[in-house]
């Protein structure tokens, strides 16, 4: 930097200062903006994230593992590696191991109908590891009454709103009836030991969940035919790496090809929810900072016309209206830049504790359902780096075009009129 470009950068600090109160509400506005900006943006992302979370935590999991044939239609042949089977735990293994996974679960689907005395339910008969599906989903972690079934104990569970419908309770016998896969009809006597409550009435009132095995022998499936592997991931961003990871390394095994689908194909609706939620974000910087860009001009504007004689002696002494401009243009940015640092540094701590410690609103208002997802009143931030970013640049270029106009004003000023007070 010359020695006269560090010059015009020690006038504009000393001229910013010459009204301290003014610069200081200024720049405290701005600061705040971004305050504003970031967490605005934290808790879109929050609610965003409990719905994608609520949305898939459930049942469907963040990622699924099928044959390519298998969806929609869901045929009970529709097995990885087709009729032959494949080898389930070395897929396991290989899923385990991938850095974005943190759990993956083994699955069977059958439909069929379940049975108490008289009563008869139609439903959809899932079949689970019961060591492996709570660390997935929660559809078994809390159970509104007695626990998972075992394997190999004939021990199934069901939805509240199913076990109603059939007026049974837990200890009570349930006779289960579904296609096999060799054409034949499987039929067999379980134990209710476990109800689920999921608050969601397609699942409540139609699904029946049995130990893997369990549903396997009912079906005659061997045990190296499964429909589904369920995956969780760290975060709902990494979801797209994963899938195109495991593409690539899981094997066909000689059957039909195996087709990985994250959330966001599984779940649309809820994709296309967070995308639109995602948007906003943008709209809330720019509405934010599109307001600060008025007070910031307002305050270089009045700061220009009461220094309208220094600029007119400068001007006097061979200052050229650009050099002039440009002195209004460094009190901008230096602006900027200390409102945003003030602004980081109020955030940054701010945004820690919200994150650890979200606001429990429970007490005050409900929860409500969003494309075929739960939101709970939880004021949750997510960090983000595309906020904080785009707001720190909306906050700069909001000083800096802000100076543009009062820049362009002080270099109209006339050196000899502003002297003679004219």
């Amino acid at each position: 930097m010359s020695k006269v470009g560090g010059l015009w950068w020690r006038v504009a600090w000393r001229n910013l200062w010459r009204n301290r109160g003014r610069t200081l509400v200024t720049a405290s506005g701005l600061a705040f903006g971004y305050l504003a900006a970031v967490v605005v943006a934290g808790l879109d992302d929050g609610m965003g994230a409990e719905l994608v979370d609520n949305g898939t935590r459930l049942l469907t999991g963040q990622v699924q593992v099928h044959a390519a044939d298998y969806l929609p239609k869901r045929n009970v042949n529709s097995t990885l590696g087709g009729d032959d089977g494949t080898d389930v735990q070395a897929i396991l293994k290989l899923v385990d191991a991938d850095p974005g996974v943190t759990a993956a679960a083994p699955r069977v689907y059958g439909g069929g109908l379940v049975s108490a005395g008289e009563r008869t339910q139609a439903a959809l008969l899932m079949g689970i590891d019961p060591e492996r599906e709570p660390k997935v989903t929660t559809l078994l972690r809390d159970l509104d009454g007695g626990r998972i079934p075992r394997s190999g104990a004939h021990e199934a569970a069901i939805g509240w709103e199913m076990a109603r419908e059939l007026q049974v309770k837990l200890g009570d016998e349930l006779v289960l009836v579904a296609p096999a896969a060799d054409g034949s009809l499987g039929n067999d006597l379980y134990t209710l030991v476990g109800i689920f409550r999921t608050g969601t009435p397609g699942i409540d009132g139609s699904y029946a969940v049995l130990p893997l095995p369990d549903l396997q022998a009912l079906m005659a499936l061997a045990p190296n035919r499964i429909h589904e592997i369920a995956l969780d991931v760290v975060r709902p961003a990494v979801t797209d790496a994963v899938v195109s990871r495991l593409t690539r390394e899981i094997p066909a095994d000689g059957g039909p090809p195996v087709d990985i689908r994250s959330w966001k194909r599984l779940r649309p609706e809820l994709a296309q929810s967070v995308d639109l939620m995602d948007s906003m974000n943008y709209l809330i910087i720019l509405i934010i900072f599109g307001m600060a860009v008025f007070g910031v001009a307002n305050t270089m504007i009045i700061g220009t016309f009461e220094r309208q004689k220094e600029f007119a002696v400068v001007r006097a002494l061979g200052t050229t209206a650009v050099g002039v401009g440009r002195t209004v243009v460094y009190e901008g940015i230096l602006l900027g830049i200390m409102a945003l640092v003030a602004g980081a540094l109020i955030t940054l701590p701010l945004m820690v504790w919200w994150h650890n410690a979200p606001p429990d609103l429970s007490g005050f208002v409900g929860g409500f359902s969003w494309a075929g997802s739960q939101w709970r009143p939880i004021l949750r931030v997510e960090y983000s780096t595309s906020a904080p970013v785009l707001s720190a640049v909306a906050l700069f270029l909001t000083s800096v075009f802000a100076a543009v106009y009062p820049a362009w004003r002080a270099t109209r000023i006339p050196p000899a009129d502003a002297l003679a007070d004219r």
